[in-house]
């Protein structure tokens, strides 16, 4: 689902600890904070999953719809957390993404990846610019956040507790997004 290697390679990194510090934030006091941090792991790992090179690793003709049916059931979860919070929004657009992309990978030639050029030119574009979007309010976010989170008193707060760690997370997962969406 992307070009070189090497950039391939930096896109799971990215995901995937991404995904790895989503599961910390799951050891939060906030029951809707774990919910949120378990969506966004599952999120993260799955994403690192579908950016492995085609060079190293070409998933089986099963992993691309069995990709849709797990992100299907995260988007259906979110459409049902929705109910209590906006974010639960993001998460079913995210998920709709992911099922979208899995869809993509299983229609092109040979499941193989990269291909580019195989999706719907206008959904894709749409979930590009909701992406781009995303990206910039997370990054506008982030730095008010971090300047609160600065000038003390958040020491207190453990490495799952941190929301700028948090932001950064979803920021960067919405950098990855787009990164995949671009060769969709």
């Amino acid at each position: 689902m992307h070009g070189p290697a090497s950039s391939g390679w930096l896109l799971v990194a990215l995901c995937a600890v991404t995904g790895a510090y989503c599961l910390l934030r799951m050891r939060s006091g906030a029951e809707g904070e774990r919910g949120t941090a378990g969506g966004e792991a599952l999120m993260g790992f799955g994403m690192a999953g579908m950016a492995v090179p085609a060079a190293v690793f070409t998933p089986p003709a099963w992993a691309w719809p069995a990709y849709a049916v797990v992100f299907g059931a995260a988007g259906l979860h979110a459409l049902w957390a929705a109910r209590s919070g906006a974010h639960h929004l993001h998460h079913l657009v995210g998920a709709g993404a992911m099922v979208y992309m899995s869809l993509v990978m299983a229609g092109s030639p040979a499941h193989a990846h990269g291909g580019g050029g195989s999706g719907i030119p206008l959904l894709t574009g749409a979930l590009l610019l909701y992406f781009a979007g995303y990206v910039l309010l997370a990054g506008v976010r982030l730095v008010p956040v971090a300047a609160v989170a600065g000038s003390g008193g958040a020491g207190a707060a453990g490495w799952g507790d941190r929301p700028e760690l948090a932001r950064a997370c979803r920021l960067s997962m919405g950098m990855a997004m787009v990164a995949m969406l671009l060769t969709v």
